[in-house]
């Protein structure tokens, strides 16, 4: 079932983050997780009733995800359903936040004016705010937690009016849901009606618009699979500097609504720095990943060396499946469901704490970790805490010594050990005292 999305946008500085972790962190209990491990979310599932987006997440200086504020305003504006407009209630409004409530009351959606910080003495009064043309501002603070069970049931019951059912936590749907992601014109949209033609049965056919998530549900091997085909990224206007950036939020919201993602490359093209982006938001969201390379039939280099490529600037996930394929001809087109399958029973894996202590004390054996002249850490026991993603927490002392690089050797073991194939896992270290 489709989930809404809702997206905080608004200036630096609004809060727009410690909102978003206000609303997303009531609903998602993280079990047994150390704290400063969690990945820096820019969208999350608030009680699997709708997705919310923090736009703050887009902007990062000096990488390849800076845009110009207002951009990502577009993408909100455009790929939202609702609007969520955050501002500083003790600074007063200039040029920018006018600008931003006017396209987001320009658009149509349901727009609500969020005064963060209102628990502050500094706070101004609301009649400052009237200018921002948004009617019924509500104080917050995602510090203190003022107004946010209000501010909870009025996104409901503006979605509910929109005709989305959010009365009440929509089920957790069962099937195998797949998103493919890529850059525009990388063949997503070929491949995914090649999906669809090539199965046993298509149980239902949702089409949406060309910004939204078109989806498909079908059989495939008596399990029940949902396509998630986004078109929502582009190529950046002349005035930017850079390279291409996500400029759909629905892209993100795929992201992390699939279980397991298929990256489309162009075959034809040399891969750009938005690939390599795409793929480490996959990881960090801990979904399950498939490299598919596209239009194969067009390239007429030497399959070794496309995968020679695909190798070296995919190194840091060395984890995923390559499929090459062709809309065209069909080519390995149903492998990618077959790949998927076989991730996500890797991603549901538990594997038994005996078994994962075993492969400890061999890997420990076989290699000591360094440290320093009279102190080295010492790795007692290894205990698996969650599964999709796989998360597992090694215990021990002087673990602030463990170099990256002997996590690294300990994934290589465990992965050695254990089918993961395409499914991220994550450590924890934690000293026993």
């Amino acid at each position: 079932m489709k989930l809404p999305v809702v997206a905080i946008i608004g200036q630096t500085n609004a809060g727009k983050s410690s909102i978003f972790n206000r609303l997303v962190r009531k609903s998602q209990a993280i079990v047994a997780r150390e704290a400063g491990t969690t990945r820096d979310n820019v969208v999350g599932k608030v009680e699997n009733r709708y997705i919310l987006i923090d736009t703050a997440g887009l902007k990062e200086a000096e990488d390849e995800f800076e845009a110009h504020i207002q951009n990502q305003i577009d993408d909100a504006v455009n790929s939202a359903d609702m609007i969520l407009i955050a501002m500083d209630a003790t600074k007063y409004p200039n040029h920018d936040d006018k600008l931003i409530a006017k396209k987001a009351l320009k658009s149509g959606k349901p727009t609500m004016l969020l005064l963060n910080k209102s628990d502050l003495s500094e706070a101004l009064p609301e009649t400052e705010f009237l200018s921002m043309g948004v009617k019924n501002p509500l104080r917050v603070s995602a510090t203190t937690g003022l107004n946010l069970n209000e501010l909870r049931d009025k996104i409901i019951k503006e979605l509910q009016n929109l005709g989305f059912e959010t009365d009440k936590e929509i089920k957790e749907d069962k099937s195998l849901k797949i998103a493919l992601i890529g850059r525009p014109n990388v063949g997503k949209s070929s491949l995914f009606n090649s999906l669809a033609q090539k199965q046993q049965a298509i149980v239902a056919n949702l089409s949406g618009t060309t910004r939204d998530i078109n989806r498909t549900s079908l059989k495939y091997k008596g399990e029940t699979i949902e396509l998630l085909d986004t078109a929502g990224l582009r190529k950046p206007g002349k005035r930017e500097v850079g390279i291409e950036k996500f400029s759909a939020l629905r892209s993100l919201a795929a992201i992390e609504e699939a279980d397991v993602c298929c990256l489309l490359v162009d075959s034809t093209e040399p891969h750009s720095k938005l690939d390599q982006s795409l793929a480490g938001e996959i990881v960090k969201a801990g979904k399950g990943v498939i490299l598919v390379l596209t239009k194969t039939d067009l390239d007429h280099k030497d399959s070794n060396e496309i995968l020679d490529n695909l190798e070296y600037d995919f190194n840091f996930i060395p984890f995923a499946p390559v499929v090459m394929t062709s809309s065209v001809t069909g080519k390995n087109v149903t492998k990618i469901f077959e790949l998927a399958q076989q991730i996500n029973k890797a991603r549901h894996a538990e594997l038994k704490t005996s078994d994962l202590n075993k492969l400890l004390m061999d890997a420990v054996a076989s290699h000591p970790p360094a440290g320093l002249k009279n102190t080295h850490p010492k790795l007692r026991y290894m205990v698996q805490t969650d599964t999709c993603p796989p998360w597992f927490v090694v215990y021990g002392s002087n673990l602030s010594l463990l170099h990256w690089s002997y996590k690294r050797y300990l994934e290589r073991r465990l992965r050695d050990a254990f089918d993961f194939t395409g499914t991220p896992i994550f450590f924890s270290f934690r000293n026993r005292d």
